[in-house]
């Protein structure tokens, strides 16, 4: 079992990116051999193509952050609420049913809360409590009310904002920074995100913060170097930013996200493999679905399937089967994603859930990229095991 305390370490709050690197690709790289868990050139991800080879399959989520971060207040006391929408469930007469996480005192069913739309004015949308969703703590379902007749995703278009996580607002509130909304929808979306067409309610409230550093033309420059994409989906979910408050990683509770990956995709990296090309994920998501998907077929003759529901957790010990390679962030300390890296640089023929040396590994490479001011988080540097 891997302890959770394994998994700490201390980050002065200067080094958390509270916005993006301008371009997106000038953001540093630190580029790590996994075969020697260790650092080997220090770059930017704007000369990934260095680094990678011919044939190299980059498999990217294409999914599409939602603002699903509301703000209001309550129809009683004019208290603060904050919430984040996770999902349309149905309609309800002339309004909607939602689920939302919602952040104010004594909420119980019955109680009103008015949205402010960007501008921090009511909005004419009104969120009534029905009762604690029974799946996710911290959740409440909500009937939707609205005067006006425009469809329920344009709705959350107008009064929902970008979903950054808390460490990057309470680090702006810090250093008295304010970021236009425009800006933060902009910058916090791959520019490769797709809708879901039969899906379009659907999306992440958290972005597959890896991918933000590409360009058109950084892939454009890929492409050109013959470098092959695949495409998956994975939305992310609210356990992406929840703590891990077990003793053991493995104890902690791990959050179900739905991922897709089509045949072409699963057929791509089949063929990867078996020419001993190196499939790459691009971020955490990705290589959760990669590594989701080759589970659920290793045993299952046919087409994959259009959709899984993973609560796949990654940790040492795990024995990695698509994946050969990552392109990810720097992560939060005491987190399953850390965890997941950690793995990566573990020895293959390790199967012991409690070897550290990929972990020890690991973390020594995120002290030396505090040493040398590398920026942290969701907009922050990128680091690229192969």
């Amino acid at each position: 079992m891997l302890r959770t305390a394994d998994l700490e370490y201390h980050l002065p709050e200067s080094r958390i990116a509270t916005v993006p690197a301008t371009p997106r690709d000038a953001a540093r790289l630190m580029v790590v051999s996994r075969a020697r868990a260790a650092v080997e050139a220090h770059a930017a991800v704007r000369d990934l193509d260095r680094y990678l080879r011919p044939g190299d399959l980059l498999v990217f989520n294409t999914t599409r952050v939602i603002p699903a971060r509301l703000v209001g207040q309550r129809a009683d006391t004019a208290g603060r609420v904050e919430g984040l929408f996770l999902a349309a469930l149905a309609h309800q007469g002339s309004g909607e049913r939602w689920r939302v996480l919602l952040r104010a005192k004594r909420v119980r069913p019955g109680v009103r809360f008015v949205l402010f739309d960007a501008a921090g004015s009511p909005s004419g949308v009104v969120l009534t409590a029905v009762e604690r969703d029974a799946d996710e703590a911290g959740a409440w379902i909500v009937d939707v009310e609205w005067s006006s007749a425009e469809a329920a995703r344009s709705l959350l278009d107008r009064v929902g904002r970008t979903p950054l996580p808390p460490y990057i607002l309470k680090a702006r509130e810090h250093e008295h920074r304010e970021v236009p909304e425009q800006e933060d929808r902009d910058r916090y979306q791959t520019v490769y995100a797709k809708d879901e067409p039969a899906t379009p309610a659907q999306g992440s409230v958290a972005a597959p913060t890896a991918g933000l550093h590409f360009t058109p033309e950084l892939l454009a420059r890929l492409d050109r170097a013959g470098v092959e994409r695949a495409e998956v989906v994975l939305h992310v979910g609210t356990g992406t930013f929840r703590p891990v408050e077990t003793e053991t990683i493995q104890q902690h509770p791990m959050h179900t996200e739905t991922c897709l990956m089509s045949q072409r995709a699963v057929e791509q990296v089949r063929r990867a493999r078996a020419e001993g090309r190196r499939v790459i994920a691009v971020g955490t998501t990705s290589a959760r679905t990669l590594e989701s998907y080759a589970r659920a077929l290793e045993d299952r003759p046919g087409p994959a399937p259009e959709r899984l529901d993973t609560d796949l957790l990654i940790a040492p010990g795990w024995q990695w089967r698509w994946v050969d390679a990552m392109l990810t962030n720097f992560h939060l300390p005491r987190s399953t994603l850390l965890a997941m890296v950690g793995s990566l640089l573990t020895p293959a023929d390790s199967r012991d859930s409690s070897d550290l040396r990929g972990v020890r590994a690991l973390l020594s490479m995120y002290e030396e990229a505090i040493r040398l001011d590398y920026r942290f988080y969701s907009f922050g540097d990128a680091m690229l095991i192969a």
